[in-house]
């Protein structure tokens, strides 16, 4: 499963035109409800004029029951959100959102061009994007006296996992999030360097974005 990385303000973009119709087609990432309608309003004053302005999206953790949302916006039913959802479902996707704008050019298009145009602008948005695979993960909380940090960060990062500090005090609270691939030799690995003195605390699971690439340049 993959994610696109690109964020609300900037999102990827790119265009086509089909018989002098332009669709814009743009997509980034969410994680609810609100932030999609959020990008579809901002979407809707950067484009003022355009005609409609479909979407869908999709998010949710990927163990548990997603949600998606989608809106043809006027244009004939089934003709422009389910194609865009479509390419979000075909492209293995989660936590992201693709509209496509479009100013009509005064030519119909029909129910079928109309589908395909709005299908490429979406598959043309997620293309130009930056994607990242999502690995499932375990969440550790632990503390950490501080000349024990750096030797932890560096197994953590041995690990392919991502560490955060959550608070200084007389101790270091820290958070390592560490793929299920490479849990049990983590758990070694800090029992070994601390001699059991640090005691891993799980906080949860995560899908974590590890593999990062864009499509397109």
């Amino acid at each position: 499963m993959f994610t696109i990385l690109d964020p609300m303000d900037a999102p990827a973009e790119s265009e086509l035109e089909e018989k002098r119709s332009r669709f814009i087609g743009n997509c980034c990432h969410i994680r609810s409800a609100e932030e999609v309608a959020a990008f579809v309003a901002a979407m809707r004053e950067r484009h003022p004029k355009a005609r409609h302005i479909a979407y869908a999206a999709m998010w949710g953790e990927r163990e548990a029951i997603q949600s998606e949302r989608m809106s043809d916006d006027g244009e004939p039913s089934g003709t422009a959100g389910k194609p865009i959802l479509d390419c979000i479902r075909q492209q293995d996707l989660i936590d992201c959102v693709i509209t496509v704008t479009r100013y009509f050019g005064g030519i119909l298009l029909g129910s079928g061009g109309l589908i395909r145009a709005y299908s490429s602008a979406a598959s043309s948005a997620v293309q130009h994007s930056s994607i990242a695979e999502l690995t499932p993960c375990r969440e550790y909380r632990f503390a950490l006296t501080y000349p024990q940090l750096d030797i932890c960060k560096r197994l953590v990062a041995d690990h392919q996992g991502d560490f955060k500090v959550l608070e200084y005090s007389d101790h270091v609270e820290v958070q390592a999030t560490i793929p299920f691939s490479r849990d049990t030799s983590f758990q070694e690995r800090m029992i070994q360097g601390f001699n059991a003195q640090v005691v891993l605390r799980e906080s949860g699971q995560v899908n974590m974005p590890v593999t990062v690439s864009t499509r397109v340049a």
